[in-house]
């Protein structure tokens, strides 16, 4: 029985004025994994503008070769010149694709707000699918005709539009509550 991948997610927020000194230093970390046997990829995730939390996943072939690399002296020479780059640093591990969506370290945005971001690419899209196509849809009976359109619809909206609506919206949907009293507040000291 084969074991799944298993992936390291690391959260470090950076210290005061060592946004770019961390940086590099996430990038170097990246680079030494590649060294080891069972890497399969990693990746860093800025935070977003005006942040200072960084994300980076590593992802290895098993539990034993992340393993050797979280304890390997190269690692661990790494992690010492990192010292004072960061505050609070936070590591999870999980194992299949569960990582990659249910326990994200970044917070995502409320529900609502994401149904919103959805509705505002869904409804133009599938307005303008239905003044091109339907009038040869009309002519269906209820399933095809539903049948066809989600079948053009739905890898439009994943590839093109829902990204292109979150991208847009970005500031709007990560903005949390603080934030925009932050936000609010520098404006009216202005």
């Amino acid at each position: 029985m084969s074991t799944p991948p298993v992936t390291m997610m690391v959260s470090r927020r950076a210290a005061h004025g060592r946004y770019q000194d961390l940086l590099a230093w996430l990038h170097e970390g990246e680079q030494l994994a590649t060294d080891f046997p069972g890497y399969l990829g990693s990746g860093i995730l800025a935070p977003p503008t005006g942040g200072d939390e960084f994300q980076i996943i590593f992802r290895f072939t098993s539990e034993q070769t992340l393993h050797a690399w979280e304890h390997s002296a190269s690692r661990r020479t790494w992690l010492q010149r990192g010292n004072g780059l960061f505050e609070r640093p936070h590591e999870q591990r999980v194992s299949s694709m569960n990582g990659w969506f249910g326990t994200p370290l970044v917070q995502r945005p409320p529900r609502w707000k994401q149904a919103v971001a959805i509705w505002l690419a869904f409804f133009p899209v599938s307005l303008l699918f239905n003044l091109v196509f339907g009038h040869w849809l009309g002519a269906l009976e209820l399933v095809p005709r539903i049948l066809l359109s989600t079948l053009g619809l739905t890898p439009v909206m994943v590839y093109l539009f829902i990204p292109l609506s979150t991208r847009l919206l970005a500031s709007w949907l990560n903005a949390t509550p603080v934030a925009a009293e932050d936000r609010a507040r520098g404006l009216r000291s202005r």
